[in-house]
């Protein structure tokens, strides 16, 4: 199952941090290949992103649904292809390491079945911990320049 999971640490307090997150409509643009989201409630949402598979560029709609909100520190997530037979799940972890200093997680794991499976299994294993990675970079980088603004 392709996986990714990137960590970073920010100086930021975590209540900050937990201001930003907590709001989907601020970090969902910072997706790799970000087209556009649509939030249904509090929980659910869906969102279009473009995905490179081997030589194709495919536009990817999944559904979000939020499992948890743990206040200041864990969002987790589950992941249902729109139009791809995807599924997956994730979360978004943020632990105080002092008063301005929190250490953010991101993880992400996605499934493909069908015909197409395999090869969009084999792009995920290198796609998904880059993605990863560039978006948690991103999120922590938002947050450090709204800091700096304060």
């Amino acid at each position: 199952m392709p996986e990714g999971k990137h960590e970073v640490t920010i100086d930021v307090p975590i209540e900050e941090v937990w201001e930003f997150v907590k709001d989907m409509d601020n970090w969902a643009p910072l997706l790799p290949g970000y087209i556009s989201h649509e939030k249904l409630s509090e929980n659910h949402s869906n969102w279009t992103f473009k995905e490179t598979v081997g030589l194709l560029k495919k536009k990817i709609s999944l559904q979000v649904t939020i499992k948890e909100w743990i206040e200041p520190t864990k969002v987790t997530f589950d992941l249902k292809g729109i139009n791809e037979n995807l599924t997956g799940r994730g979360y978004f972890k943020a632990a105080a390491l002092d008063k301005k200093r929190t250490k953010m997680t991101g993880y992400l794991e996605m499934t493909a079945q069908g015909a197409m499976g395999p090869v969009m299994n084999g792009v995920m294993k290198t796609s998904l911990p880059k993605s990863g990675e560039k978006l948690t970079i991103a999120i922590a980088e938002k947050l450090e320049q709204r800091k700096a603004y304060r």
